[in-house]
């Protein structure tokens, strides 16, 4: 029985189930990329090695034997059953639960558009999602993956660099009409302004705007005032309908400029010494699935920014704080 089931007769087996299951040699030698002649070479040395037909040749088609038909069936159950526990050995390993917390302006601009390509990479994965600002504390135990915004330091956990954040002031066109023109940064005096309060962890209600000012070395201008909100796309959608001039984030301002919904009156474009990273405990990537999620929003982010490279390229590479 070994000498007959040897490893020819089961590449023979996989070309007779093709042809069983299209009752064709040139449909069955499409599907596996050979040709005709081929297919029918080897179902007959197939045959030859097993003493008994399986086709039977008629004019214009194929029709098993009895022997054949006997033959396919086992054939295909074999074939389903490897390749049912095939995937159940692979969702084995890429199945379950990830707990993922996000801070919420970044879960809704970038993350969230991105996660239908996630759900059709990782079909078994769930990811269970909490969306807290970064001025929340970090605690280990309560999430595999964090995406945060913060200047890098968790103390006891690893961090992966995800992307740096520069920001700049955007506002709609229509609030300009009507005023002085908006050129340089002492013309904000004659225009409301937006302020995102939580903005990065440690910030206070007028941090960004504060930070702008003094990196591109602008007069002194009276930034406290205006509308406050507690997340960055809240202070964008104040931006959209005109309401102020906010300041925008590079990493979640999307086609607002290219469709010119926004505007950035200034050209300058300011680091805030503030990364998105991936957090989590040391070792957590020991387990595949969670080191799937993490090296798979590395991969995006290197999508978004393919000419720059501030992501730590390893997984390994994680730093610990």
């Amino acid at each position: 029985m070994s000498r007959l089931l040897n490893a020819q007769t089961h590449a023979w087996l996989k070309v007779f189930a093709v042809s069983a299951r299209h009752l064709s040699f040139t449909r069955a030698a499409e599907e596996l990329h050979v040709t005709t002649g081929a297919v029918s070479q080897q179902i007959k040395q197939l045959e030859d090695r097993l003493g008994f037909k399986l086709f039977r040749r008629l004019p214009r088609c194929l029709a098993l034997t009895e022997e054949g038909r006997r033959l396919a069936s086992v054939v295909d159950e074999a074939y389903q059953a490897v390749g049912l526990e095939v995937k159940r050995l692979r969702s084995g390993v890429m199945s379950g639960i990830i707990r993922m917390r996000v801070v919420p302006s970044f879960l809704n601009k970038w993350l969230m558009p991105r996660l239908p390509r996630l759900q059709a990479r990782f079909p078994d994965i769930e990811l269970h999602i909490l969306s807290e600002d970064s001025s929340i504390s970090l605690r280990e135990g309560e999430f595999d993956l964090a995406l945060d915004l913060n200047d890098g330091h968790y103390p006891g956990m690893s961090i992966t660099p995800l992307m740096e954040e520069t920001i700049f002031p955007v506002c709609a066109p229509s609030l300009m009409r009507g005023r002085p023109p908006l050129r340089r940064p002492e013309d904000l005096a004659w225009y409301p302004l937006l302020h995102d309060v939580t903005a990065w962890r440690g910030s206070h209600d007028y941090g960004e705007w504060e930070h702008y000012l003094q990196a591109i070395s602008a007069p002194d201008v009276n930034v406290r005032r205006g509308y406050t909100f507690n997340r960055n796309h809240l202070t964008m959608e104040a931006a959209l309908a005109g309401m102020g001039v906010a300041i925008a984030r590079q990493t979640l301002i999307t086609s607002e400029l290219d469709t010119g919904a926004l505007v950035a009156p200034f050209d300058q474009r300011v680091a805030t010494g503030m990364h998105y990273g991936i957090v989590h405990a040391a070792g957590s990537l020991d387990d595949r699935r969670i080191c799937a999620v993490h090296d798979w929003l590395l991969e995006e982010a290197r999508r978004q920014h393919p000419s720059r490279h501030p992501v730590v390229a390893d997984s390994d590479l994680s730093q610990d704080v």
